[in-house]
Protein backbone atom coordinates (compact mmCIF):
# COMPACT_ATOMS: atom_id res chain seq x y z
CA UNK A 1 0.00 0.00 0.00
CA UNK A 2 1.38 3.80 -1.13
CA UNK A 3 2.44 5.74 1.81
CA UNK A 4 1.04 9.13 2.40
CA UNK A 5 3.82 10.76 0.08
CA UNK A 6 3.10 8.63 -3.31
CA UNK A 7 -0.46 9.63 -2.76
CA UNK A 8 -0.07 12.94 -2.50
CA UNK A 9 2.22 12.60 -5.34
CA UNK A 10 -0.27 10.57 -7.54
CA UNK A 11 -2.73 13.68 -6.93
CA UNK A 12 -0.48 16.37 -8.14
CA UNK A 13 0.36 14.28 -11.40
CA UNK A 14 -3.41 13.66 -12.08
CA UNK A 15 -5.20 16.39 -14.17
CA UNK A 16 -8.00 17.50 -12.76
CA UNK A 17 -11.59 17.53 -14.82
CA UNK A 18 -11.09 21.41 -14.63
CA UNK A 19 -7.66 21.59 -15.88
CA UNK A 20 -8.70 19.20 -18.76
CA UNK A 21 -12.30 20.76 -19.99
CA UNK A 22 -10.86 24.63 -19.88
CA UNK A 23 -8.81 24.39 -23.17
CA UNK A 24 -11.61 22.37 -25.36
CA UNK A 25 -14.13 25.34 -23.88
CA UNK A 26 -11.78 27.88 -24.93
CA UNK A 27 -10.87 26.53 -27.90
CA UNK A 28 -14.67 26.25 -28.70
CA UNK A 29 -15.63 29.74 -27.35
CA UNK A 30 -12.43 31.34 -30.02
CA UNK A 31 -14.16 29.60 -32.47
CA UNK A 32 -17.19 30.82 -32.19
CA UNK A 33 -16.59 34.42 -31.59
CA UNK A 34 -14.43 34.04 -34.50
CA UNK A 35 -17.21 33.04 -36.93
CA UNK A 36 -19.41 35.39 -34.87
CA UNK A 37 -16.80 37.96 -36.11
CA UNK A 38 -16.43 37.22 -39.75
CA UNK A 39 -20.85 36.68 -39.85
CA UNK A 40 -20.65 40.83 -38.35
CA UNK A 41 -17.93 41.72 -41.03
CA UNK A 42 -19.99 40.16 -43.95
CA UNK A 43 -23.67 41.75 -42.94
CA UNK A 44 -21.06 45.82 -42.46
CA UNK A 45 -19.75 44.74 -46.11
CA UNK A 46 -22.73 44.13 -47.38
CA UNK A 47 -24.25 47.31 -45.50
CA UNK A 48 -21.66 49.52 -47.06
CA UNK A 49 -21.85 48.29 -50.55
CA UNK A 50 -25.77 48.59 -50.57
CA UNK A 51 -24.93 52.22 -49.35
CA UNK A 52 -22.87 53.01 -51.50
CA UNK A 53 -24.87 51.53 -54.50
CA UNK A 54 -27.57 54.09 -53.52
CA UNK A 55 -25.12 56.88 -53.31
CA UNK A 56 -24.65 56.17 -57.10
CA UNK A 57 -28.04 55.92 -58.18
CA UNK A 58 -29.39 59.04 -56.02
CA UNK A 59 -30.36 61.78 -58.31
CA UNK A 60 -28.06 65.08 -57.97
CA UNK A 61 -28.41 66.67 -54.45
CA UNK A 62 -27.91 70.27 -53.38
CA UNK A 63 -24.21 70.97 -52.69
CA UNK A 64 -22.78 68.14 -55.54
CA UNK A 65 -19.84 68.87 -57.25
CA UNK A 66 -19.45 67.52 -60.99
CA UNK A 67 -16.96 65.34 -62.82
CA UNK A 68 -16.56 65.18 -66.35
CA UNK A 69 -17.89 61.47 -67.53
CA UNK A 70 -15.90 60.80 -70.21
CA UNK A 71 -13.06 61.10 -71.62
CA UNK A 72 -9.95 62.78 -70.36
CA UNK A 73 -12.08 64.67 -67.67
CA UNK A 74 -13.30 61.59 -66.80
CA UNK A 75 -13.56 61.90 -62.43
CA UNK A 76 -12.00 65.38 -62.90
CA UNK A 77 -14.20 68.00 -60.96
CA UNK A 78 -15.74 70.27 -63.32
CA UNK A 79 -15.04 74.31 -63.19
CA UNK A 80 -15.83 77.15 -65.15
CA UNK A 81 -12.23 77.11 -66.98
CA UNK A 82 -13.21 73.70 -68.36
CA UNK A 83 -16.30 75.31 -70.22
CA UNK A 84 -15.52 77.16 -73.03
CA UNK A 85 -17.92 80.08 -73.46
CA UNK A 86 -20.65 79.18 -76.01
CA UNK A 87 -20.14 75.62 -76.22
CA UNK A 88 -19.77 72.92 -76.97
CA UNK A 89 -21.50 71.09 -73.54
CA UNK A 90 -19.81 68.63 -71.59
CA UNK A 91 -21.15 65.30 -69.95
CA UNK A 92 -21.13 65.16 -66.39
CA UNK A 93 -21.98 63.23 -63.31
CA UNK A 94 -22.75 64.69 -60.01
CA UNK A 95 -20.37 64.02 -57.17
CA UNK A 96 -20.93 64.05 -53.75
CA UNK A 97 -18.07 65.56 -51.58
CA UNK A 98 -18.71 64.36 -48.30
CA UNK A 99 -18.21 60.33 -49.83
CA UNK A 100 -16.55 61.35 -52.63
CA UNK A 101 -19.49 59.08 -54.58
CA UNK A 102 -19.67 59.56 -58.19
CA UNK A 103 -23.67 59.37 -58.79
CA UNK A 104 -23.44 56.97 -62.14
CA UNK A 105 -25.63 54.16 -61.02
CA UNK A 106 -27.66 55.81 -63.70
CA UNK A 107 -27.83 57.12 -66.98
CA UNK A 108 -30.32 59.51 -65.68
CA UNK A 109 -27.82 61.37 -63.77
CA UNK A 110 -25.70 62.19 -67.11
CA UNK A 111 -25.89 66.15 -66.88
CA UNK A 112 -25.50 68.64 -70.03
CA UNK A 113 -23.33 71.58 -68.86
CA UNK A 114 -22.58 74.91 -71.22
CA UNK A 115 -20.76 78.29 -70.55
CA UNK A 116 -23.24 80.61 -72.25
CA UNK A 117 -23.26 84.62 -72.27
CA UNK A 118 -25.57 85.43 -69.29
CA UNK A 119 -26.92 88.14 -71.37
CA UNK A 120 -28.17 85.31 -73.79
CA UNK A 121 -29.93 83.78 -71.12
CA UNK A 122 -34.22 83.90 -70.88
CA UNK A 123 -34.76 85.39 -67.79
CA UNK A 124 -36.06 82.19 -65.79
CA UNK A 125 -33.04 80.47 -67.13
CA UNK A 126 -31.07 82.87 -65.62
CA UNK A 127 -32.58 82.27 -62.22
CA UNK A 128 -30.89 78.55 -62.08
CA UNK A 129 -27.57 79.49 -64.20
CA UNK A 130 -24.20 80.24 -62.46
CA UNK A 131 -22.36 82.90 -64.36
CA UNK A 132 -24.39 81.61 -67.40
CA UNK A 133 -23.88 77.99 -67.26
CA UNK A 134 -26.76 76.00 -67.67
CA UNK A 135 -27.50 72.23 -66.61
CA UNK A 136 -29.88 69.92 -67.96
CA UNK A 137 -30.75 66.46 -68.39
CA UNK A 138 -28.61 64.89 -71.10
CA UNK A 139 -31.16 62.35 -71.43
CA UNK A 140 -33.77 63.30 -74.16
CA UNK A 141 -37.34 63.23 -73.21
CA UNK A 142 -38.30 61.34 -76.45
CA UNK A 143 -37.40 57.99 -76.21
CA UNK A 144 -34.58 58.38 -73.77
CA UNK A 145 -32.05 58.24 -76.19
CA UNK A 146 -28.45 60.41 -75.08
CA UNK A 147 -28.12 64.02 -76.28
CA UNK A 148 -25.08 64.21 -77.56
CA UNK A 149 -25.04 66.92 -80.15
CA UNK A 150 -24.47 70.81 -80.17
CA UNK A 151 -25.48 73.20 -83.16
CA UNK A 152 -22.50 75.98 -82.70
CA UNK A 153 -24.38 79.03 -84.43
CA UNK A 154 -27.95 78.31 -82.88
CA UNK A 155 -26.57 76.89 -79.75
CA UNK A 156 -28.79 74.42 -79.35
CA UNK A 157 -28.78 70.79 -78.26
CA UNK A 158 -29.73 67.96 -80.62
CA UNK A 159 -30.40 64.57 -79.98
CA UNK A 160 -29.26 62.32 -82.75
CA UNK A 161 -31.59 59.64 -82.68
CA UNK A 162 -34.59 61.89 -83.92
CA UNK A 163 -33.61 65.25 -84.46
CA UNK A 164 -35.14 66.87 -81.71
CA UNK A 165 -33.73 70.17 -80.62
CA UNK A 166 -33.41 71.60 -77.40
CA UNK A 167 -32.60 75.58 -76.68
CA UNK A 168 -30.32 75.58 -73.19
CA UNK A 169 -30.49 79.59 -73.65
CA UNK A 170 -34.68 79.25 -72.70
CA UNK A 171 -34.88 76.22 -70.30
CA UNK A 172 -33.84 73.63 -73.07
CA UNK A 173 -37.56 74.30 -74.38
CA UNK A 174 -38.23 72.31 -78.04
CA UNK A 175 -37.25 73.92 -80.57
CA UNK A 176 -37.87 71.18 -82.75
CA UNK A 177 -38.40 67.09 -83.31
CA UNK A 178 -41.10 64.58 -81.65
CA UNK A 179 -39.92 64.96 -77.69
CA UNK A 180 -42.23 66.09 -76.13
CA UNK A 181 -41.40 67.93 -73.48
CA UNK A 182 -37.93 70.15 -72.63
CA UNK A 183 -35.13 68.70 -70.24
CA UNK A 184 -35.04 69.23 -67.20
CA UNK A 185 -32.75 71.81 -65.67
CA UNK A 186 -30.38 71.43 -62.67
CA UNK A 187 -30.26 74.88 -60.56
CA UNK A 188 -26.54 75.73 -60.09
CA UNK A 189 -24.08 78.15 -57.98
CA UNK A 190 -20.89 78.34 -57.86
CA UNK A 191 -18.92 77.17 -54.44
CA UNK A 192 -15.07 77.88 -53.88
CA UNK A 193 -14.89 77.83 -58.15
CA UNK A 194 -16.50 74.75 -58.50
CA UNK A 195 -19.94 73.85 -60.85
CA UNK A 196 -22.43 73.07 -57.94
CA UNK A 197 -25.63 72.15 -57.95
CA UNK A 198 -28.14 73.98 -56.13
CA UNK A 199 -31.30 71.91 -56.14
CA UNK A 200 -33.39 69.04 -57.56
CA UNK A 201 -33.82 68.45 -61.38
CA UNK A 202 -37.11 70.84 -62.41
CA UNK A 203 -38.79 68.14 -63.58
CA UNK A 204 -38.94 64.69 -64.40
CA UNK A 205 -36.06 62.97 -66.43
CA UNK A 206 -35.78 60.64 -69.15
CA UNK A 207 -38.68 59.61 -71.56
CA UNK A 208 -42.37 59.95 -70.81
CA UNK A 209 -43.38 57.16 -69.71
CA UNK A 210 -47.46 56.31 -68.61
CA UNK A 211 -47.12 53.68 -66.00
CA UNK A 212 -45.34 55.44 -62.67
CA UNK A 213 -42.29 55.00 -61.70
CA UNK A 214 -41.06 53.02 -65.10
CA UNK A 215 -40.03 55.74 -66.66
CA UNK A 216 -36.45 55.00 -65.64
CA UNK A 217 -36.47 51.81 -66.92
CA UNK A 218 -37.27 53.59 -69.86
CA UNK A 219 -34.42 56.30 -69.71
CA UNK A 220 -32.00 53.11 -68.70
CA UNK A 221 -32.85 51.02 -71.94
CA UNK A 222 -34.30 53.07 -75.18
CA UNK A 223 -31.14 54.24 -76.36
CA UNK A 224 -29.90 50.71 -76.95
CA UNK A 225 -33.40 49.80 -78.12
CA UNK A 226 -33.18 52.89 -80.51
CA UNK A 227 -29.52 51.62 -82.05
CA UNK A 228 -30.81 48.12 -82.57
CA UNK A 229 -33.91 49.56 -84.74
CA UNK A 230 -31.30 52.30 -86.18
CA UNK A 231 -28.96 49.75 -86.93
CA UNK A 232 -32.00 47.05 -88.50
CA UNK A 233 -33.20 49.98 -90.89
CA UNK A 234 -29.84 51.62 -92.02
CA UNK A 235 -31.06 54.84 -90.70
CA UNK A 236 -28.66 57.07 -88.38
CA UNK A 237 -26.93 55.16 -85.19
CA UNK A 238 -27.48 57.52 -81.92
CA UNK A 239 -23.93 58.55 -81.22
CA UNK A 240 -21.80 59.22 -84.16
CA UNK A 241 -24.79 60.47 -86.73
CA UNK A 242 -26.07 63.95 -86.26
CA UNK A 243 -26.80 66.12 -88.58
CA UNK A 244 -24.86 68.36 -90.80
CA UNK A 245 -23.46 71.04 -89.22
CA UNK A 246 -23.34 69.91 -85.28
CA UNK A 247 -21.12 68.98 -83.35
CA UNK A 248 -21.38 66.36 -80.23
CA UNK A 249 -21.52 66.98 -76.54
CA UNK A 250 -18.11 67.01 -75.57
CA UNK A 251 -16.27 64.52 -74.47
CA UNK A 252 -18.26 62.07 -76.86
CA UNK A 253 -20.45 59.84 -74.91
CA UNK A 254 -20.15 56.09 -74.44
CA UNK A 255 -23.03 53.67 -75.05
Amino acid sequence: MPGPESQLETRRAAPSSTESVTPRLLSRRTVLQSLLGVGFSLQCVELITSVTADLRRTRPQGGDYFVGAFGDQQGQVITPHDLPLGGPPLIAYPLDPHTQTVRDGSRLNRVLLVRLAPAALAEQTRAVAAEGIVAYSAVCTHTGCDVTGWQHQSQYFVCPCHTSTFDPKDRARVVSGPAPRPLAALPLRLVDGKVTVAGPFSGRVGAQQPRGDRHEETGERSGHRDRRAAAESGSRPEHPGVPSGHQRAAPASRA
